[in-house]
């Protein structure tokens, strides 16, 4: 009878969680990466001008624009106002200042940008965007490619994917990897893309040199792809709508690295832009949004006041400051994405 009773009284309080939720004022945080548009777009980062002027405008009309920091603010209160929205940008691309920000001070809309810290000024592109500079470009490759690490060799052999026509190549331009043919150039750059995720980031680097050197590509970055350097980051902040906020060094898996690496990756990004800025850095989002239970108080003991993840969910008051959820926006029309937004209000 008893633990019927807990059991009943658990059931109890998750409908009352559930129905609080559902009928309490709630916010929507967005997840951007880029305003461009790309010949090929295989993570689907890209929002085209227009698209995101539309985005904005609807937001300016019909929602309540707020920065992270303020709704973790209201979050803390628990008063979140009604139809809140936060825009936030990961990663740190160029396009953040010289696209997004004139629009965003068009519509006097605020945003977070999470940086990777550790591209400011280096000179070259993301990883995941070299390798897809390396691999999505029409013409052949080696048959076989050989890596090894972790001790460990591995090897693939391309077989029909060494070669990449032209016309496999723009079938593939609005292909996202997850929709990728079998025995395809996309399904081998989606299965090269996931061993070096899984790697820290010295040896994710070396294999990446490895891979550069296999296929003979040349190493100069696309300046369409280039982070912001450490003087655009100052340029971006001074209209005082966007906010810089931390994404780690260089945006591993932190589940693959030791706890003192973790520590270190977010820790040392906080300190790296804090230097750049001249001015603490209060925000932090989570690389591919995946983190462990350990990782929460680390960033809470480093300075933050904040943490973005890519939970697929609203936030409301009984949200976690430093795991605040986002929705990921699409390279929609206004239309489409007016429609999306209300219908993850009411979800």
């Amino acid at each position: 009878m008893m633990h019927s009773q807990v059991r009943l009284a658990g059931a109890s309080r998750r409908v009352v969680h559930k129905v609080l939720k559902y009928f309490g004022p709630r916010a929507v945080i967005l997840l951007y990466h880029r305003i461009a548009e790309e010949h090929i777009d295989p993570w689907g980062l890209c929002v085209s001008e227009q698209h995101f002027a539309e985005h904005l405008e609807i937001l300016h009309r019909h929602f309540h624009p707020i920065s992270v920091s303020a709704l973790a603010d209201a979050v803390r209160a628990r008063r979140i106002p009604n139809r809140a929205v936060a825009v936030t940008f990961d990663d740190g691309y160029r396009d953040n200042l010289y696209a997004a920000t004139p629009l965003l001070e068009r519509f006097e809309i605020p945003a977070t940008v999470f940086v990777i810290s550790g591209y400011i000024d280096a000179g070259k592109e993301y990883w995941w965007d070299e390798l897809e500079r390396i691999l999505l470009q029409p013409g052949a490759l080696p048959a076989e490619l050989r890596l090894s690490f972790n001790n460990t060799e591995h090897c693939w052999m391309l077989g029909a994917q060494a070669t990449y026509s032209q016309d496999a190549y723009f079938a593939d331009r609005h292909r996202r990897v997850w929709e990728a043919a079998h025995d395809s150039r996309l399904a081998f750059f989606y299965e090269i893309w996931q061993k070096l995720q899984s790697l820290p980031p010295r040896q994710q680097a070396e294999a990446l040199e490895a891979i550069r050197r296999w296929a003979g590509a040349p190493t100069a970055p696309r300046s369409t792809h280039r982070p912001l350097s450490a003087d655009e980051l100052v340029r971006m902040e001074r209209g005082g709508l966007v906010t810089v906020g931390a994404h780690t060094v260089y945006h591993p898996l932190l589940s693959v690295l030791p706890v003192a690496e973790q520590k270190q990756e977010i820790v040392q990004s906080k300190l790296q832009l804090e230097n750049i800025l001249s001015h603490p850095v209060r925000e932090f989002s989570y690389p591919f949004g995946a983190y462990g239970e350990e990782v929460v108080p680390m960033v809470r003991a480093a300075g933050f006041s904040s943490a973005c993840a890519t939970l697929e969910e609203t936030v409301w008051r009984r949200s976690d400051p430093f795991q605040l959820p986002r929705r990921e926006v699409g390279n929609w029309d206004g239309e489409a994405f007016e429609k999306t937004l209300r219908e993850w209000f009411t979800a």
